[in-house]
């Protein structure tokens, strides 16, 4: 099912539709009033889309950051139902020929696309987040260490807990998302040994829906719920409304992913039970590159945040959590830890 096309630059609709139907996806572009027909950064949706309130949605938050800042004209386009990687590597070729710069594909789907892309457009700087596998002069992958914020998630859940058991709910399972396990467990097991983890996997791969359908994640939540756990932690993409939802409807709490969720505004009625989330600045990583775009200096290669960068950590934005001194102090010095390296985390 394709999304409705969002339109926001007068002039820009021919374009915009020939790359809709050139890249098989929904396209939205954007520019400010004085804009003057440059193109730069482009970005092309993963799994769930603009409006996941997770991953994507920071993803767009980047792009529109630099927008603002540069004053260029920027594109955004929506994933579509069983897309191959044909399909992502056309879409990424069309932005480039169009004249796009940086052009990022959000999420390790991308891959093998930004490999071609990047093959035939040398001229073009491309981003991939979350795949650090492309060797190559012209693309910057964009990484993080995911496993040392779930590893504070862990943390808080341990020291939040009070039926001593505490949920993990995994969109896919895949080696990314091993990485947000792994360091959950490892955190919770480190702060408290006699706290159970529950741990499930929504599918095994990505078009059976475990990153895009709340449902799955709401139905999951619920299992746990039932065998006591009165923490979960979802890293699942948009199912993961789902298993904050559940936490919500249970009055238990919810851990969660990507961006602070606790300020989304679609998951506001639910709030009050999202303890914290475990974030990574994907806003930050598209911002950068763009930004070392337009400065003439492009990134290339690994770029990867952790703690010590400040792009991974746990959001505050609940005042209770805020509040809760011992919590705080608990998870400061787990952070100190990790980055001194007296705590190493596990990523598998």
């Amino acid at each position: 099912m394709r999304r409705i096309s969002r339109i926001t630059v007068a002039g820009a609709a021919t374009a915009s539709l020939a790359l809709a139907l050139a890249a098989c996806g929904t396209t939205s572009t954007s520019g400010s009033a004085d804009t003057k027909g440059d193109k730069g950064l482009a970005i092309a949706y993963d799994v769930g889309g603009r409006g996941d309130q997770s991953f994507n949605d920071a993803a767009y938050a980047g792009l529109q950051k630099a927008q603002k800042e540069f004053g260029y004209t920027t594109a955004d386009i929506e994933p579509t139902d069983g897309e191959t990687d044909a399909d992502k590597q056309q879409r990424l070729e069309s932005l480039a020929k169009q004249g796009y710069n940086p052009v990022i594909g959000v999420g390790y789907a991308y891959a093998a696309a930004v490999k071609g892309a990047a093959e035939k457009f040398p001229d073009t700087t491309f981003g991939i987040v979350d795949d650090s596998t492309i060797n190559a002069e012209n693309v910057a992958d964009l990484v993080f260490a995911e496993e040392q914020a779930s590893y504070l998630a862990g943390v808080a859940a341990a020291e939040s807990t009070e039926t001593g058991v505490v949920g993990f709910v995994g969109g896919v399972d895949n080696p990314l998302i091993h990485k947000f396990q792994a360091g959950f467990e490892q955190g919770v097991k480190d702060t408290d040994p006699k706290v159970e983890v529950l741990s499930q996997y929504l599918t095994q791969t990505a078009e059976e829906g475990g990153f895009s359908s709340p449902d799955k994640g709401k139905a999951a939540a619920e299992g746990q719920i039932e065998k006591k756990a009165d923490v979960v932690y979802a890293a699942a993409g948009l199912s993961g409304q789902g298993v904050i939802e559940a936490a919500a409807a249970n009055e238990v709490w919810a851990i969660g992913v990507d961006s602070d969720q606790y300020k989304q505004e679609a998951l506001a009625k639910y709030k009050d039970h999202i303890l914290t989330s475990a974030t990574k600045d994907v806003a930050k990583a598209v911002y950068n590159l763009a930004k070392s775009v337009e400065e003439g200096k492009p990134e290339t290669g690994i770029v990867r945040g952790d703690l010590k960068t400040g792009e991974v950590g746990l959001a505050d934005s609940n005042p209770k959590f805020k509040a809760d001194t011992e919590l705080q102090e608990a998870i400061e010095t787990a952070k100190e830890k990790i980055v001194s390296g007296e705590i190493e985390v596990k990523s598998s």
